[in-house]
């Protein structure tokens, strides 16, 4: 018998063969490629907890390491000629900017008591002058009183009123002179310490526990030691 088989059919067998052993050709590589699960390793408890160990150490150490470099250490002495140069420098240096409104509030505040003070001060004594001369055409003083004040027949006792309101005004304006000086003197300071102690230890090590406690009154070796109540002092440093 002899059966006839056309050309096209025998090229789509051809094409299906070929693809069916090309797909399992890749599928026998995928898995030999791929491990088995039984094969992989696991960790035990210890060891994880030994590499998480490592971990947090190397972490920290990288963390205090960053900590150091970034940390700015002053100089005392820079600090207090940048204050005696500068009202306020010393604290720019230290990066302490919060004290400036403070050292600066407290100069604007003497400036404005020295113009008051000085200013009183000047329209006073002028107004003695005038009081104390015989000039007619020299009346300052009556500026420093009532609208319509009449101080006929009481010259001399205004006369020690404007004698004492001008030594008052000057005694506060030297006062605040004085008190300019203090402001910009404790800037200085400030800045210097300031400056001195960014150094000193103030970790939690540093701490003062006090507790109660029973005292010994006798010495350890007699027989029916009697105590006391007391409080006990513990410094750590």
């Amino acid at each position: 018998m002899r059966i006839d088989i056309p050309l096209y059919s025998l090229r789509i067998l051809l094409l299906l063969l070929i693809v069916c052993c090309s797909g399992t050709s890749a599928l026998h590589a995928q898995e030999s490629e791929q491990l088995p699960t039984d094969s992989v390793g696991t960790l035990s408890p210890a060891d994880s907890a030994r590499i998480a160990e490592m971990s947090d150490s190397m972490l920290t150490a990288a963390i205090d390491a960053s900590l150091k470099r970034e940390r700015f250490v002053p100089d005392p002495i820079r600090a207090m000629w940048l204050g005696l140069v500068f009202p306020g420098g010393g604290q720019i240096y230290n990066h302490k900017y919060w004290k400036l409104p403070i050292i600066y509030g407290g100069f604007l505040g003497c400036v404005y008591a020295l113009t008051w003070n000085n200013q009183m001060l000047h329209d006073y004594s002028q107004a003695y002058l005038d009081i104390m001369d015989t000039d007619p055409n020299t009346k300052s003083y009556e500026k420093m009183l009532p609208i319509g004040y009449d101080i006929s027949g009481r010259e001399e006792r205004f006369k020690n009123i404007f004698k004492n309101k001008k030594n008052f005004f000057r005694r506060n304006r030297d006062l605040s002179l004085f008190a300019f000086a203090g402001v910009y003197l404790l800037a200085v300071i400030d800045a210097y310490v300031d400056a001195e102690l960014s150094t000193f230890d103030i970790s939690t090590d540093l701490s003062l526990h006090v507790e109660p406690t029973f005292i010994q009154t006798s010495p350890a070796r007699t027989f029916g030691r009697e105590s006391i109540p007391g409080v006990k002092f513990t410094l750590s440093y």
